[in-house]
């Protein structure tokens, strides 16, 4: 039998023999579920039911044992379907058996309170001193259909191909789900695992494994909670460096009660996993239909690393055509224009009326087609071509026309299912995929669009995560001190004085000249605008003590202190904030800042630190193109500046560890550069 192993997972997933614990002769039962999925293994199946093994019953054709302990070195896998109160002591047979995988199927573990916590680091103790590998507990199993092993208590599962693609899923329900999706979209599963509670086996463990398996060419992953995000992130980076992963993230709502600072609102768990996720290499998608989509593609085409591959569209009919360069435009695809020699081409080979830069539409599928896709994929701006063409007997044979561009084609189209099943399977030996839709052409170019740049972003700055390095800052700061902080980084603050008294605040405008803005200064304060505690356009003494009056009325304030400082010039607002994310350590964000930040649709820019520069300045190209251009007259944004600031973020949260949050907002991009007009810098007590 094959001994288990911390590094390896081939005793679980690739056993020679296995047993199934509470096995039943009940058809409501788990256990007769297990029994009947597991009828196609080709190794030995063992029934253990002391009940029937006292009374000589088989189940379903299989002789039952009573103890997994008659069978001594005759078992890799044992499938737990007792209850979870049996778990400890069905594992310490095991142990005692010599078994050196098991998968718990119960409920009622560390998902159930302090109870069941308990009951599942009892089962975790009693495996790791036997040396035995656990899947689960929680879980409905796994599928691998290469080998006929079905170790899940939906015999249904039985039907399921194999194919080039694994599922990693923390929940057992989407494991299946994905499994049949990818069934009925002909592309099969090598390995479909369900984590449940993953008390042992886990993202990590199961992604290694894969990393290593030549059967799988990409990786479709779930994820619903993390609890070691930079164990996830390094797990994700060895896989994609090797072959695609595509991943979703569900929770889009779980962000619960925003922190106390902009950066905050704008950094819930979702958008941390899912940037730390692209970070690591995996193309990151919004539904199981697209992740079907982009698993489609990629398990067939895998672009060279690039900045920005160039894809173009190819279509037999406008109409479909414009829909799908149209969703290529809105996932940020590339989509240059065609080189004048291949245009002179097209020239030659279609109808004068057509359009024929990039999309190039003609008209009808014809005779001209494969020379047509064979002129536009050889053209150099363009690394992926997508065709659509409806099915017409006679027109077009995609086989024959797109066979030549393997692994730089993908093709779609609409027409009688039977048809385009055949077509589908004709083109997948020749390494094409096939959708049936415009939409989900367009989802499976740009996943390999985006992988491609994964890979060249990791190629040029790979981030391994990491956690703060010890030093203490020990309270939170105020607006001056903050401030003062990040000066001491290179980062440009405006000209101001703190003035204890209003005695010193007249002679700092004296000394300042205006017009200045007057901020309350307590680090108690946190939102100083919305309890009048800021005041802008001051230029006079009378103006001055206008202002102060409003600050001392500020109920509750623990300084009587004000900051004053000369006031910057117009230019767009930015925040730049970090926060310490309790699954994936320091994180920077960029999005667009001031007054206005939680209402703005403007997607933050997020990373996991350290950062380096080229990843910090790929954040700042990552706003909108009207925004870097200078937005509404305001002076354009300097990718190098904005970067500096991040950088300087992301030393402050690796060097201070009590910090949990930074919020500069706004960073305002002025004539004069990027200055940083409020600085917020939260620490949390330290025990």
């Amino acid at each position: 039998m094959a001994t288990a192993t911390r590094s390896g997972l081939d005793c679980l997933f690739n056993p020679r023999s296995v047993a199934v614990m509470g096995a039943s002769g009940n058809a409501g039962k788990a256990g007769y579920a297990m029994v009947s999925s597991l009828a196609n293994f080709p190794g030995p199946v063992y029934a253990i039911n002391p009940r029937a093994a006292a009374v000589g019953e088989s189940i379903l054709n299989l002789e039952t044992k009573a103890s997994v302990a008659e069978l001594k070195g005759q078992v890799d896998l044992a499938v737990l379907t007792v209850p979870a109160q049996m778990v400890p002591e069905a594992l310490e047979q095991c142990g005692e058996a010599g078994v050196t995988a098991a998968v718990i199927c119960a409920g009622g573990f560390s998902e159930s309170g302090d109870e069941g916590s308990a009951l599942q680091q009892q089962a975790v103790h009693v495996a790791t001193t036997h040396g035995i590998r656990l899947l689960g507990p929680n879980t409905s199993g796994f599928m691998n259909p290469r080998l006929g092993l079905f170790a899940n208590f939906m015999p249904s599962v039985t039907t399921l191909s194999p194919g080039p693609v694994a599922v990693v899923a923390q929940s057992g329900g989407v494991n299946l789900a994905l499994a049949f999706m990818l069934d009925h979209a002909g592309i099969g599963t090598s390995l479909s695992v369900g984590l449940g509670n993953g008390a042992d086996v886990g993202f990590v463990e199961v992604l290694d494994h894969l990393a290593n398996d030549p059967e799988t060419t990409a990786v479709a992953l779930h994820v619903e909670g993390v609890a070691d995000g930079a164990a996830l992130m390094d797990a994700v980076l060895r896989v994609s460096t090797r072959k695609p992963v595509i991943a979703i993230k569900v929770g889009k709502n779980d962000v619960g009660d925003f922190a106390k600072s902009h950066t905050g609102a704008l950094t819930g768990s979702y958008e941390v996993t899912r940037a730390a996720l692209s970070q690591a290499g995996a193309v990151v998608v919004d539904s199981l239909a697209e992740l079907v989509d982009a698993v489609t593609a990629l398990s067939t085409i895998r672009l060279q690393p690039h900045p920005g591959p160039g894809a173009a569209v190819i279509t037999g009919q406008a109409g479909p055509g414009l829909i799908l360069a149209d969703a290529l435009a809105e996932a940020g695809v590339p989509m240059p224009a065609l080189h004048s020699e291949t245009t002179a081409q097209l020239q030659q080979l279609l109808p004068a009326l057509t359009y024929q830069r990039n999309p190039v539409d003609t008209g009808r599928p014809g005779g001209s087609f494969p020379a047509v896709a064979r002129a536009v994929s050889e053209d150099p701006s363009i690394a992926l071509t997508a065709v659509y063409a409806l099915d017409e007997p006679g027109a077009f044979d995609p086989v024959a026309a797109l066979g030549p561009l393997s692994g730089h084609v993908m093709f779609a189209s609409g027409g009688p299912k039977n048809v385009l099943i055949q077509q589908r399977e004709r083109l997948r030996e020749l390494r094409i995929p096939m959708f049936h839709s415009p939409d989900a052409l367009a989802h499976g170019v740009a996943a390999v669009v985006k992988d491609a740049q994964l890979q060249f972003a990791a190629s040029q700055w790979p981030v391994r995560p990491a956690f703060g390095r010890g030093a203490i800052l020990g309270s939170t700061l105020d607006e001056s001190e903050g401030k003062r902080l990040i000066a001491e980084a290179g980062v440009q603050i405006p000209a101001g004085r703190t003035a204890a008294n209003r005695q010193e605040a007249h002679a700092a405008l004296e000394d300042l000249g205006g017009p200045l803005v007057v901020k309350v200064l307590d680090a108690a304060i946190l939102h100083k605008a919305d309890v009048g505690g800021v005041h802008t356009n001051i230029r006079t003494p009378d103006q001055l003590d206008v202002a102060l009056d409003v600050i001392d009325r500020i109920p509750n304030r623990s300084s009587g202190r004000y900051l004053l400082e000369r006031q910057a010039g117009y230019g767009v607002e930015l925040i730049v904030g970090g926060v310490r994310d309790a699954a994936f350590g320091p994180v920077v964000a960029l999005s667009l800042g001031g007054t206005d930040v939680e209402i703005s649709n403007v997607s933050p820019q997020l990373r996991v630190a350290p950062l380096s520069r080229p990843a910090a300045i790929d954040m700042v190209l990552g706003l909108p193109p009207a925004l870097l251009a200078g937005h509404r007259g305001s002076p354009p944004i300097d990718p190098e500046a904005v970067a500096d600031i991040l950088l300087a973020v992301s030393e402050l949260l690796m060097t201070y560890s009590d910090i949990t949050e930074v919020d500069l907002n706004p960073v305002r991009i002025t004539a004069e550069g990027s200055i940083v007009l409020d600085a917020l810098i939260i620490c949390e007590l330290q025990h």
